[in-house]
């Protein structure tokens, strides 16, 4: 994720870091700039058109579908950062629970070799659930001095959590721990999974097929039909207008498709890697 000072705001109109809509846009922009002066061409001195009473009706079918797509990007890109702000509210609670078991597990337990193992199992789960929702191959290398083995076939942070309810169990049946103390770090626990399944939610359920490809669609025809309606009233002006309204409308579809999947690997997703290594850092400083 990008990180900067958003009272700066000025500076970052002249800056554009690799990901920006501009740069990728910018083929598009050219295109329709184009098409644009073609058609600004043929109707004002090729055709040598004067009279707008032919595309008077484009006037009004414009101003209605400019509200009506208005209201569908608007939809569009709140259903975006929905999506994105409630995977950092779960990685978020994910460091809490965390924390709190750790804490909890601190207290309790007195034995160093057990404290040893959730001191490494802890922040592996997070380790393991980042790359799980990237879809990376786990290295072994996260499980010095732990002795875990991952079936890449199967779903990995389960197993991880599998082995880590089996040690608490072993230490209710050793009576390290008293029943209370298994309910209360059972309670503290079941959230792990919790919030595995919510971002396996968000990942694996798109913004639907249709719904998309409606919204690009309607795009496409909205700026594609502008300099008929705009050429005479205008002039060649028309083509900074409609490659500015292409860049707007464009840009927010973009950004909407980048944020709708928080976990992956675009400047703007969230930074879950960073969490999972301040997860590892607070867990260790507890146990």
């Amino acid at each position: 994720m990008i990180s900067y000072n958003p009272k700066v705001w000025l500076v970052y109109i002249f800056r554009f870091h690799r990901s920006d809509s501009f740069r990728n846009l910018l083929p598009g922009l050219v295109f329709f700039s184009i098409y644009t002066a073609i058609i600004a061409y043929l109707e004002i001195d090729y055709f040598k058109l004067e009279d707008t009473s032919h595309v008077k009706n484009l006037y009004v079918i414009h101003g209605t579908l400019g509200f009506v797509i208005s209201l569908l990007l608007a939809y569009r890109i709140n259903s975006a950062y929905d999506r994105w702000w409630e995977g950092r509210k779960l990685w978020g609670a994910l460091m809490n629970s965390s924390r709190n078991f750790a804490i909890k597990l601190s207290v309790m337990l007195k034995d160093e070799k057990d404290l040893a193992y959730f001191r490494k199992m802890i922040p592996s789960y997070a380790s393991i659930l980042n790359k799980h929702l990237k879809d990376e191959e786990i290295s072994m290398m996260l499980f010095d001095n732990v002795d875990l083995m991952i079936d890449h076939h199967k779903h990995r942070p389960n197993q991880v959590a599998k082995m880590m309810f089996q040690k608490i169990n072993d230490l209710y049946v050793s009576h390290k721990i008293t029943g209370e103390q298994l309910i209360i770090l059972n309670n503290e626990f079941q959230s792990f999974t919790d919030i595995c399944g919510a971002c396996e939610r968000i990942k694996n359920t798109p913004i639907p097929y249709s719904y998309s490809t409606f919204i690009k669609k309607f795009i496409f025809v909205f700026v594609f039909t502008l300099p008929y309606a705009y050429s005479l009233t205008l002039g060649y002006y028309v083509i900074p207008v409609v490659s500015l309204i292409f860049y707007v409308l464009v840009s927010i579809e973009l950004i909407s498709e980048e944020i709708e999947e928080p976990f992956g690997y675009d400047d703007n997703d969230l930074p879950i890697r960073k969490i999972a290594e301040n997860i590892k850092k607070y867990v260790e400083e507890l146990i």
